[in-house]
């Protein structure tokens, strides 16, 4: 094989490399896949767990629906990382706290979980000062 293949077969592995790499950093990053964002849901519930830990954070909600069974609903966070710059911490929501959240409900069959959330307390101040999270709203 001559120089010139060697050079051909080598920037073929470093792209091919490089594509390996980012692939499944974007994958990470779509939530289309797992929730549905044509559709939104609104819950309001006491919280059992929030689970502050990477890849994402995730709070659990204990919600009583119409029918006056609860069931625990999931929702996504950002990662940890992104929710300390704006204030968090792993005791910014408390056990037995009530929360309302609306978002994007999760595709799975059987599954009651949120991702892209606008949360509240039961009052509709926000969760924490300067830490609300919030959908962005499409500028005109």
């Amino acid at each position: 094989m001559g120089i010139r293949q060697w050079k051909k077969a080598a920037a073929a592995a470093v792209t091919l490399g490089l594509v390996m790499m980012v692939a499944p950093v974007i994958a990470h990053h779509a939530s289309a896949p797992f929730y549905d964002s044509s559709k939104r849901v609104e819950i309001e519930g006491a919280v059992t767990r929030f689970v502050f830990r990477n890849p994402h954070a995730f709070l659990y909600l204990d919600v009583t629906g119409d029918n006056g069974d609860t069931s625990e609903w999931q929702i996504e966070l950002g990662a940890p990382v992104g929710l300390r710059r704006i204030g968090w911490t792993p005791d910014s929501l408390p056990t037995g706290m009530i929360i309302k959240a609306s978002g994007q409900p999760s595709r799975a069959d059987g599954s009651q979980g949120l991702c892209c959330v606008r949360m509240t307390k039961a009052d509709g101040s926000s969760v924490l000062e300067g830490g609300r999270v919030e959908e962005r709203t499409p500028t005109r």
